[in-house]
């Protein structure tokens, strides 16, 4: 008997092969993207780091070639002073001088001849005038290397708030070219440590051509005095012969850095830039971990997808069927494709099922809203929702209009001599009340009730109200010029146009419902149109639509005059009205 094989059900089969797939392809794309981002970050930080290196070491270069500048100048003042007993002068034009020295060498050995010392700098620190003696006993000034026709730069710690830099170079030389005067200018550290005093994850220094340092961002660290020859970056840039760089290293503790130096060949200087590759990596490291854990839930939803569609293959199916029997019962409120989810040929027919179910709901609900909305110009919103009794509160603008001596017209004329009249006055209102975004409400025998601001309103509700008021004034007359061609009486009207809250909806009963604008400010605007009469104008608007549309940028498109104050029923106090020129 042939051995029966393993059976190994679908939804195994399924779901390793997907698993492999995804974990594969998630394993891969993680890694690439990731080993992407640090080569991108990384190269991005080293631009940064040398262009910002070579940014400082320029201002460097610049502040201590102007303070050089100014201490030639200075010395040459001193020197005539000294020659012409010009007396004391003071040194309080350069904040950052401390003092200055002029030395002479005779007989191959030097000579001080003149020093100076800012007496506000010693005043303000407490400081005694031996101080720049002070400075050079603690650590003597190189002048052996100043005779030798060198300009030299030295930092001097006297005590923990004070650091001096010392600038000396050859300032006179005999018949021989040999150095014969030279200059010592003390400044104060401040002037370049200004330069290093943000705070940031990348770190700068300025080191002397012996490593010695010069300023460092942090203060602390330059208060010890280090000579930093030793370190593994400051090594290799004294030895490099390149007067910049930029390279990877590791320090002493064996954390790996980006590095950038750039040498003043001037100065001796070393401008050192140092950003710890952890920080550089971090941003990739992150978007690393992050994509690790939306891989794992991906491919745990993903996963749970495939077992679960394995194992209801048949349902959609079943489910069709079972929604097709609640169609004889009238009950169209069901979605086929809420409850079948699968994009395939059974999803396909999950979607005709809808589609013709949504026919049949649309035919009946279109039938019922037209035995209760006869003519209602709102019937295209109301067939997008629920139709039930009820309104909402809106910000609208309503406009009434009323024909002038309607009661003695229709007096003298025939019914179908009125009506078409009405039907030809209507149809030049109406069409402009829609070019304008309104909504006739209502015909009120020969008035018109329209509304801005329903169903959906806009900021634009009042200014499109009020345009459609003067195209209406202005498309009258050219109707009355029109009529009296045909020897037809004129028709004459005014107009009321006011804004505020009202509730729009639907009132009435189950059998007859109306949609409309009810409120106070309806009210309100048929008092206004009723007050054209006493005003003996065309159009008249409320104190709300003057203040709306009188703003600085609509001055240029309406113009109005205060018509007056108006009693009007239902209100206690007066309506200020505006008319519209």
């Amino acid at each position: 008997m042939k051995p029966k094989s393993m059976r190994i059900p679908i939804a195994a089969k399924i779901i390793g092969i997907t698993t492999f797939i995804i974990l594969t392809s998630m394993v891969l794309v993680t890694k690439q993207s990731s080993d992407f981002f640090k080569k991108v970050m990384t190269q991005r930080e080293e631009f940064s780091n040398f262009t910002e290196a070579s940014l400082r070491a320029k201002q460097v270069d610049t502040l201590l070639d102007g303070s050089l500048d100014k201490a030639k100048n200075l010395a040459q003042i001193l020197l005539k002073e000294s020659f012409e007993g010009l007396g004391q002068y003071k040194l309080a034009k350069d904040k950052s001088l401390i003092g200055i020295e002029i030395w002479q060498v005779v007989d191959g050995k030097p000579q001080l001849f003149v020093k100076k010392v800012q007496e506000d700098f010693l005043i303000k620190n407490k400081l005694t005038p031996d101080f720049i003696d002070q400075v050079r006993q603690k650590k003597p000034f190189p002048v052996s290397s100043v005779m030798q026709k060198n300009i030299e730069l030295q930092f001097a710690e006297v005590n923990p708030s004070i650091r001096v830099i010392s600038i000396g170079f050859p300032f006179g030389r005999d018949a021989q070219n040999q150095v014969n005067t030279f200059v010592i200018a003390a400044y104060n550290s401040e002037m370049i440590q200004s330069l290093f005093s943000n705070d940031s994850e990348r770190e700068f220094f300025l080191i002397d051509r012996n490593g010695f340092l010069l300023a460092h961002q942090n203060e602390e660290f330059l208060r010890q005095g280090k000579n930093l020859k030793g370190e593994s970056f400051v090594e290799k840039a004294l030895a490099d012969a390149t007067n910049s760089k930029q390279l990877t290293f590791q320090n002493s503790q064996g954390n790996a850095y980006i590095g950038a130096f750039v040498k003043s060949s001037f100065w001796g200087t070393v401008l050192l830039a140092q950003t710890p590759l952890s920080i550089v990596n971090e941003p990739a490291q992150a978007v690393q971990r992050k994509a690790i854990l939306i891989s794992g839930i991906v491919m745990s939803v993903a996963l749970f997808a495939v077992f679960l569609f394995s194992l209801t293959l048949s349902k959609p199916i079943e489910v069709l069927a079972e929604l097709i029997k609640e169609i004889p019962k009238g009950n169209f409120n069901i979605s086929a494709r809420k409850k079948v989810t699968s994009h395939d040929e059974v999803g396909d027919l999950a979607e005709a099922f809808d589609q013709m179910t949504d026919g049949l709901k649309e035919r009946d609900k279109v039938k019922n809203l037209f035995n209760k909305f006869h003519g209602s110009s709102v019937t295209e919103n109301l067939l997008q929702q629920e139709v039930s009794v009820g309104g909402t509160r809106k910000e609208v603008t309503v406009f009434f209009s009323d024909i002038r001596g309607f009661t003695k017209f229709s007096e003298g004329h025939t019914p179908e001599e009125v009506v078409s009249m009405l039907n030809e006055y209507f149809a030049v209102m109406v069409g402009i009340i829609g070019r304008h975004g309104g909504v006739v409400d209502k015909f009120i025998g020969d008035a018109i009730m329209a509304v801005w601001g329903v169903p959906a309103g806009s900021e634009q509700d009042t200014e499109n109200g009020l345009k459609a008021c003067l195209e209406m004034r202005s498309a009258l007359v050219t109707l009355n010029e029109s009529r009296r061609q045909r020897n037809l009486t004129e028709i004459h009207i005014g107009m009321g146009l006011h804004a505020g809250a009202a509730i729009s909806g639907t009132i009435g009963s189950e059998e007859r419902m109306e949609f409309t604008v009810i409120g106070d400010t309806v009210n309100v605007t048929a008092r206004i149109e009723s007050s054209t009469k006493h005003f003996e104008v065309d159009l008249l608007v409320s104190d709300e639509i003057f203040a709306r549309m009188s703003k600085p940028e609509m001055q240029d498109q309406f113009k109005f005059d205060l018509a007056g104050d108006i009693e009007v029923k239902g209100k206690t106090l007066p309506l200020t009205l505006y008319k519209v020129l």
